[in-house]
């Protein structure tokens, strides 16, 4: 076979993906793996596609997205999160993962250091050490899944190009709190670090909502937004999201995302409009009904366990079990046929990840089989 690039053969496939096709491949028939919304796309916004599609919105857009749906995105982010920005500093993106991808390949030169808060999704280590960068990591296990400004200035060094922040968090559902804020912002600033706030989930969370890092206003030019839609309006095939940043930064990106993808998909891009006016909010108490079900099943069952404030994961500590995460998913999923992952895919192998986002019935049954196997273990 003729040689392929050495730096993708060291790149992993999705662990999150590969255990969830372990699990439907040996019968797995309660499914909780995937972060994918049970809700469909809204008819409102489904409606603005297929209009677009009637209307034969089918040729090349713009490389950075219509200026409509740009200028749309800075009245939303100005109203949801009191952040100032202009058309000129946005990119419309094939998904947030497409967003992150051409921020980490803008910024990073070989050695740079991208700080990481672990657990984590594994695409973060992945990418940055696709592009030659180092993910050097915090461990938020052992701080109630919140970051110390102790942690963070532990982790600088004069290497570190950026941080990437995820809150609402996945898989830990944790939504960093006021104090972690400012315990970032006050160890980075007057620093030439990048800030990447991966803000998939912040409309999902449950009780006062706040901004995320962008309400430090001083910092702007140093941080960077990766967003999706898939998650806030049950548009995950849709695969459309934005990066926005400072527009020197914008100019460089839109090169990757230029050669990468082009453009998004011009008919996608009305529907995108329509729906920063939707309203979620039934999704979200869906959610939260969830989550309270879900939680009070696992600390019944005897589980280490915080309380999620938003997206749809939960992720309970098994450490008392003395079995590795894969080790108890695997027996799980082949005796049970309950599929979870393993906490192991996100760095945190004293934890397993259960996604909420599946319909009550589905949830009641896999708590039920998840008690009877704990049961086994030596659980309460």
């Amino acid at each position: 076979m003729i040689s392929l690039n050495n730096k993708i053969l060291k790149v992993e496939t999705s662990k999150i993906r590969q255990f969830n096709d372990y699990a439907r491949a040996v019968g797995a028939d309660v499914i909780l793996t995937l972060g994918e919304p049970d809700f469909n796309t809204p008819d409102e916004i489904s409606n603005e596609a297929i209009k677009a599609l009637n209307e034969h919105q089918t040729k090349y857009g713009p490389t950075p997205g219509f200026l409509d749906l740009r200028k749309k995105i800075c009245e939303y982010e100005k109203r949801m999160n009191d952040f100032d920005c202009t058309p000129d500093e946005i990119i419309i993106t094939h998904g947030s993962t497409e967003a992150l991808t051409s921020a980490l390949f803008t910024m990073l030169n070989p050695e740079d250091e991208v700080i990481v808060p672990n657990p984590a999704y594994p695409m973060y280590r992945q990418m940055v050490e696709f592009m030659g960068g180092k993910i050097v990591t915090i461990d938020t296990t052992i701080t109630n899944f919140q970051i110390t400004k102790e942690q963070i200035l532990n982790a600088l060094t004069s290497k570190t190009k950026a941080i990437i922040l995820t809150s609402p968090n996945n898989p830990t559902g944790a939504v960093l709190n006021d104090a972690s804020y400012n315990a970032i912002y006050e160890a980075l600033k007057g620093k030439d670090i990048y800030v990447i706030c991966d803000d998939v989930y912040n409309q999902i969370i449950f009780e006062n909502r706040k901004p995320s890092f962008v309400r430090y206003k001083d910092m702007k030019d140093k941080i960077i937004v990766c967003q999706s839609y898939s998650k806030s309006y049950a548009m995950p095939g849709w695969r459309c999201g934005y990066m926005i940043a400072n527009q020197e930064f914008i100019k460089h990106a839109s090169k990757i995302h230029q050669y990468m993808i082009v453009a998004l998909n011009t008919f996608i891009q009305p529907a995108m409009i329509k729906a920063l006016d939707y309203d979620s909010k039934d999704m979200v108490e869906s959610y939260k009904e969830r989550r309270d079900y879900i939680y009070k099943r696992l600390v019944d069952m005897g589980l280490e366990v915080k309380k999620p404030e938003g997206a749809f994961y939960i992720f309970p500590s098994i450490k008392k079990f003395h079995i590795s995460s894969t080790d108890f998913c695997k027996r799980l999923t082949e005796k049970y046929k309950v599929a979870i992952i393993p906490g192991d895919c996100f760095e945190a192998d004293d934890y397993i990840r259960l996604s909420y986002c599946v319909d009550f019935e589905t949830i009641k049954t896999a708590c039920d089989r998840l008690e009877q196997f704990i049961k086994t273990l030596g659980g309460k």
